[in-house]
């Protein structure tokens, strides 16, 4: 079923209510007539009768309804709603973009600018989507990251309402009152891990169950990029450079449950709300394994991988620019040459960070960077430097986007239009940096090897027929097949990065 759609069917939700099943939570809220309130369906409070029931697509609409979140299980804390990311359409786009603070800084109309639509339109679109217009869901998601931070930070309340992107004292004070019946100070409760003694602030994000976090690590691991980021006592940590700011992270799964931490430090705040839906990204944690394993297990060749590591996740970027260099670089050579490779790109034209975190010693060169560095000397071939400055230059002067709002088709005709970027490059930028769950790199070694060794034609023509059954969770079952390889005796099958071009 589609998810944008779910809420509609009144017996599937109230079934889940009653359950209070996981699988369901963040893919609609229950509003509550006789108090009010608005819920996650795994809310512990008494199951309200069917009569008193409401349910929404989205936190907004019950807000714009007249109901006020639960203080009790934390709505603005559920995980996103699959449904957005699966979707490349101009409603899904918007909320992306609107869940990383876009209208703080851009307003209403920078959002339509960068969507290339009016304003009016835009406006149409969400409300016929979702049920409320821009500027309720961004009021909205600005009360959320508000609550969030109050929670889990001992932040001073005027910090969290700016950081928020509330522009005064009096807006977070009222959207507050209204979204949560009680004013900032009255939700102040017991200091989760808050800051650390190094400064670092932590956020704790949840996701859907199952969670695979360990091949999630395991394959970052193995990529890790030197100087920039690292696998370390089963955390990721990483430099990293938002648009207003800079800083690191670490990103920390918590043993035995469906969350992970992130402890971070900006050298300001401003991109907070960016960060933690790049965060989300990287790990995956709005995907809906459930829904994921219905269609894969369908597969007779993929049942025992989707036994294996149930609750798979596709790795994201935080970068898309940062993705799309490794991608070329990674072209034709085994995964160790590739971050050999980019590692040198990275000390020859990165910014040195001024105060390093152990091996974190460079943040990621910048389009401008690259556009006019001098990377001859390096190992990499002059195709590959040509494709690299291609690329920054798209980045700057064309207008090419490479994150999750990006236009998928137009993006991918623009990738394929650059001199070096061919249909696997392309397929890779599109499942880990915009985010596309059907992405296929069916010239892929790695997938050519995972269907010979299961007696299957392993021509890139027969492996994208075969794959037909898989939509749209290709990218998925792609990450299943090569981490079946992670097995085998032969580490060159490790292939993410090495590949046959067409």
């Amino acid at each position: 079923m589609n998810t944008a759609s779910i809420h509609n069917d009144f017996d599937l939700c109230y079934r889940a209510l009653c359950s209070r099943d996981t699988r369901f939570d963040g893919q609609f809220f229950t509003a509550v007539t006789s108090t009010g309130i608005y819920c996650r369906p795994i809310c512990p409070a008494p199951t309200p009768h069917a009569r008193n029931v409401r349910f929404y697509a989205y936190a907004a609409a019950a807000e714009a309804a007249g109901f006020r979140a639960c203080r009790r299980c934390h709505p603005e804390a559920s995980p996103g709603s699959p449904d957005w990311n699966v979707r490349a359409d101009l409603v899904a786009r918007a909320l992306r973009l609107i869940a990383e603070g876009i209208v703080d800084s851009d307003g209403i109309a920078g959002l339509a600018r960068r969507l290339a639509v009016s304003e009016r339109h835009l406006h149409r679109e969400l409300v016929t989507e979702v049920g409320v217009g821009p500027l309720t869901l961004a009021r909205s998601r600005r009360a959320q990251t508000a609550r969030l931070l109050i929670d889990q930070t001992d932040l001073a309340l005027t910090t969290i309402a700016f950081t928020a992107g509330f522009a005064s004292i009096r807006q977070f004070n009222e959207t507050m009152q209204e979204a949560f019946g009680c004013t900032p100070s009255e939700l102040r409760r017991r200091i989760l891990p808050g800051r650390t003694g190094d400064g670092k602030l932590t956020l704790r994000l949840q996701c859907r169950p199952p969670f695979d976090a360990e091949s999630l690590l395991t394959y970052l691991g193995r990529r890790a990029l030197p100087g920039v980021e690292e696998v370390i006592d089963g955390r990721y940590r990483r430099t990293i450079v938002l648009p207003r700011s800079r800083g690191n992270i670490e990103i920390e799964p918590i043993t035995g449950t469906n969350a992970i931490f992130i402890h971070l430090h900006l050298t300001e705040l401003s991109d907070l709300s960016l960060l933690v839906q790049r965060c989300r990204q990287l790990f995956d944690l709005d995907a809906d394994p459930s829904a994921i394993t219905q269609v894969l297990a369908a597969d007779p060749m993929l049942v025992p991988l989707v036994a294996t590591r149930p609750g798979l996740r596709i790795p994201g970027a935080v970068s898309g620019f940062e993705l799309a260099v490794r991608a070329i670089i990674g072209q034709q050579v085994s995964v160790a040459g590739a971050r050999t490779l980019a590692g040198r790109l990275v000390k020859a034209c990165g910014e040195p960070v001024s105060n390093p975190l152990g091996t974190l010693t460079h943040y990621f060169p910048t389009p401008q960077q690259l556009m006019y560095a001098n990377v001859q000397g390096l190992g990499i071939t002059q195709a590959r430097i040509n494709a690299l400055q291609a690329l920054a230059r798209a980045v700057v002067e064309d207008g090419l986007v490479l994150d999750r709002d990006a236009n998928r088709e137009q993006t991918m005709e623009q990738l394929l239009k650059l001199p070096g970027v061919g249909p696997w490059t392309a397929s890779y930028i599109a499942m880990r940096a915009l985010g596309d769950p059907d992405a296929l790199p069916a010239s892929d070694l790695g997938l050519r090897r995972a269907f010979e060794q299961r007696g299957l034609a392993a021509d890139p023509r027969s492996i994208a027929i075969h794959a037909e059954a898989w939509r749209p969770w290709r990218a998925y079952a792609t990450h299943h097949l090569w981490a079946s390889l992670t097995n085998s005796s032969s580490e060159a099958l490790i292939l993410s990065t090495k590949h046959t071009r067409p």
